[in-house]
């Protein structure tokens, strides 16, 4: 093994155990509440280790929520990839990613802290990087199918994003007692708007009469 790609596992490592250490941390705590030495401690780390690997406590973090979003997107990915169709994709897509707004993890970390810590425009940029995909790939095959009409897939796809965004955002705002109810409202809500968007003909509709 060369010397390079000795300090290049010894990075990684490093970095994993930071990101491990801060995890559950953030998740059960939220940001503010949880110091660096804290999770240095626990990463069994120095203080110098995070700053060398992060620079600060907030970089750190904006990790952490990478790889939150990385793992409710592959879920969500894996979710749809036997759907027969476009419409079944998006439903079972849906019902997927609102069950992860529900989980401690999402919740705090996610929907939270996220667009505190990191500010509303590079929240909902790290929100677009992983779900943005996903949504425009269904819409493609939605309108190839004919169940959506042709139109700018990417104008379209922002707008979804920005409806989904905010329903897991009325999700985490309701109270405990009430996240169940608020969960089934917008997944509700959602499907009605997405019902709206189908084509005459794939929603089993009669045509419209001129």
């Amino acid at each position: 093994m060369t010397p390079r790609r000795r300090q290049e596992d010894r990075t990684r490592v490093t970095r994993r155990a930071l990101i491990a250490a801060a995890r559950p941390l953030f998740a059960e705590r939220g940001y503010a509440a949880v110091p660096a030495e804290e999770i240095v401690a626990a990463a069994g780390l120095t203080r110098g280790a995070m700053r060398h690997h992060f620079g600060d406590k907030k970089a750190l973090f904006r990790a952490v929520f990478e790889e939150v979003e990385g793992e409710v997107t592959g879920r969500v990915a894996a979710s749809i990839a036997g759907a027969g169709d476009s419409w079944s994709a998006a439903t079972t897509g849906l019902t997927a990613f609102l069950d992860a707004c529900q989980e401690p993890e999402m919740l705090r970390i996610g929907l939270v802290d996220a667009p505190a810590v990191l500010g509303w425009a590079d929240w909902r940029a790290v929100e677009a990087d992983h779900g943005l995909g996903l949504i425009t790939a269904g819409l493609d095959q939605a309108m190839a199918e004919g169940v959506l009409a042709a139109q700018p897939v990417d104008v379209l796809a922002h707008l979804i994003l920005s409806a989904v965004i905010e329903a897991a955002l009325l999700i985490a705002q309701a109270s405990e007692p009430d996240r169940a109810s608020a969960r089934a409202d917008v997944e509700r809500t959602l499907l009605a708007l997405l019902t709206g968007l189908r084509t005459d003909t794939a929603s089993g509709a009669p045509p419209t009469q001129a």
